[in-house]
């Protein structure tokens, strides 16, 4: 019988999100094994530090990517965020999963459960690794402090819990979900509150967000970039017509990988649409200025 060997980290939330996708693997072919290969990686072991301030690219997936070049596993699985915006040489995103719930969610200390970030006292700190949930959130709630918390999930809920630094803490509410914690999610932020990270899954160190939604063939993309305390913004929304025929009317493509991705089950011309999207949203906001706002922000992360 072949074995398909699956690198994965070796963190609970990493085990779960395999173990789910080995679980469908199996459904649809019966006549393959699977082993799981746990690892640590380097974002798991550096944890006194901020994320963004690591200045390390692939954190969390570099050794995952070494053991693939290596032949030591077949397929590795990540979480979206964690990948590098561009995948090393001779790599492809075979497959993604159904989507879980995209957004962000407050779990608060005991002591202030039945509250929101609203109604949190003046002063109150909220633990959170991303520079793009900070921004968002200092802007809108101008009362509250944020400050970087590190971990992994049973590490930050047990700071919450057991220190009497933070009132509440910010984390992806799929992560939650896969946990089983839900009863410990407190409010969930809306995209007028907290737009998600490109693949909210895109990485924790930069101040970008977007949401999306696809309503009527058209897919619209909304994208905005913050300064750090959130003072300066910007945000734009663009839409595009995404045409997926119920029959697939494209032959065979020699290279089917479109931005990494390898998808033969979805049109190419459906994918162009949506990748001209989001580089006509990225283009659009450049030119009214994003990128200086980006650079002050670097600059100032760089800095502290």
């Amino acid at each position: 019988m072949k074995v398909i060997r699956v690198g994965t980290r070796k963190s609970q939330l990493a085990r779960i999100q395999t173990d789910s996708v080995v679980a469908m693997l199996k459904a649809l072919y019966p006549g393959l094994q699977f082993e799981i290969i746990a690892m640590s990686t380097t974002g798991d072991k550096i944890l006194d530090t901020a994320l963004s301030k690591i200045g390390e690219k692939s954190l969390f997936t570099k050794e995952l990517e070494h053991a693939l070049e290596k032949n030591e596993v077949d397929l590795v699985v990540h979480s979206l965020k964690d990948l590098p915006t561009v995948l090393p040489p001779g790599f492809t995103i075979g497959a993604i999963c159904k989507r879980e719930n995209p957004y962000d969610a407050v779990v608060f200390h005991p002591k202030f459960v039945g509250k929101t970030l609203e109604t949190l006292p003046e002063k109150s700190v909220v633990g959170t690794s991303s520079l793009r949930r900070a921004a968002q959130l200092q802007r809108k709630f101008p009362h509250l402090e944020f400050k970087s918390i590190r971990g992994n999930l049973n590490t930050r809920l047990r700071k919450l819990d057991e220190l009497q630094e933070f009132s509440a803490i910010i984390l992806a509410a799929a992560g939650l979900q896969r946990m089983g914690w839900q009863n410990r999610m407190g409010q969930i932020l809306h995209p007028e509150e907290c737009m998600y990270a490109v693949g909210q899954e895109g990485g924790c160190s930069v101040p970008v967000a977007v949401h999306t939604a696809m309503k009527d063939g058209q897919l619209y993309l909304t994208g905005g970039v913050w300064s750090l305390d959130g003072s300066d913004s910007m945000q734009e929304t663009m839409q595009a017509t995404i045409h997926v025929p119920a029959q697939h009317e494209d032959g065979p493509e020699d290279n089917p990988q479109l931005v990494g991705i390898t998808a033969r089950n979805i049109p190419r011309e459906a994918q162009l649409a949506a990748e001209n999207l989001g580089i006509s949203l990225a283009n659009l906001l450049l030119s009214k200025g994003a990128k200086n706002i980006l650079d002050v922000a670097r600059q100032l992360n760089d800095a502290h």
